[in-house]
């Protein structure tokens, strides 16, 4: 596996230096964009989020299944890992982001939907205000915590990975989906071409809010690859940690186990 870049420690938005400010900046932007969220990522991955979601949750149905597993989904946005999560078994989810505007959706959202035929009311989902780095809940509390596109904007990964770790059960699994850029080539440089050029335009057009798409290409190039995520995930001491790459190389699925 390949080694981890030492200065990657986590996302930095333009402006930002310390962990304090790269967070204040990552909750104003998704606070701004939080009405039309679910709009642009169905539209910018050309409905493929939905895809990857299900794919990621159908992999996890071991855990899922389990009637009496709780789950975190965490920076869970307006919940639609949550709801593939719900919708994949009888475990208990709970999701928690720390933009509050995208919980509101998120609740709306559940209000909204029919509960899953798998669900009965006392499994119902539950969204709570948190901080990654800083979960109020106890130790060893999880089956399984995930995050879907989400982690790449933690103010720090290292402590990130550690907070994960202190939720989880001994034995419980860890679920990371997040963007990667493909390698070199025709595929990679149309990728770069319409993650960097395109998308943006269409984000900052839709959402009024140029600066957070402008970010989004930015902070993927600027995120770990596949090998080097994976290198993280063992180095904070999960097991049996392995990863997915799925369309083309543009996305990776990372699990792994806290040790029992």
């Amino acid at each position: 596996m390949a080694e981890v870049p030492a200065p990657l420690k986590g996302t930095r938005p333009e402006g930002a230096v310390t962990e304090v400010e790269a967070s204040k900046k990552v909750r104003e932007m998704f606070t701004e964009i939080a009405p039309r969220y679910d709009l642009l990522n169905h539209l910018l991955s050309l409905q493929l989020d939905r895809l990857w979601r299900a794919r990621a949750a159908k992999l996890l149905q071991s855990i899922l299944g389990c009637p009496d597993a709780l789950v975190l989904d965490l920076c869970c946005g307006t919940g639609d890992l949550a709801f593939a999560l719900a919708h994949a078994g009888e475990a208990r989810i709970i999701g928690a982001d720390f933009a509050h505007p995208m919980l509101v959706r998120a609740k709306k959202k559940t209000a909204a939907q029919s509960p899953p035929a798998n669900q009965s009311a006392a499994s119902a989902m539950s969204f709570f205000e948190a901080d990654a780095l800083r979960l109020p809940f106890a130790s060893a509390s999880f089956d399984l915590v995930t995050t879907a596109f989400g982690f790449r904007n933690l103010a720090n990964y290292e402590a990130g990975l550690r907070e994960i770790q202190r939720v989880l059960k001994p034995g419980g699994a860890i679920a990371i989906l997040e963007f990667t850029e493909p390698p070199d080539g025709l595929w990679g440089d149309f990728y770069r071409w319409y993650f960097c050029k395109v998308l943006p335009k269409i984000g900052g057009l839709i959402s009024g809010q140029q600066s957070a798409y402008t970010y989004l290409p930015k902070s993927v190039a600027r995120f770990f690859r596949p090998s080097e995520l994976a290198a993280l995930l063992s180095t904070v001491g999960y097991q049996s940690v392995d990863y997915r790459v799925w369309t083309l190389g543009t996305v990776a699925l990372h699990t792994g186990m806290r040790a029992k």
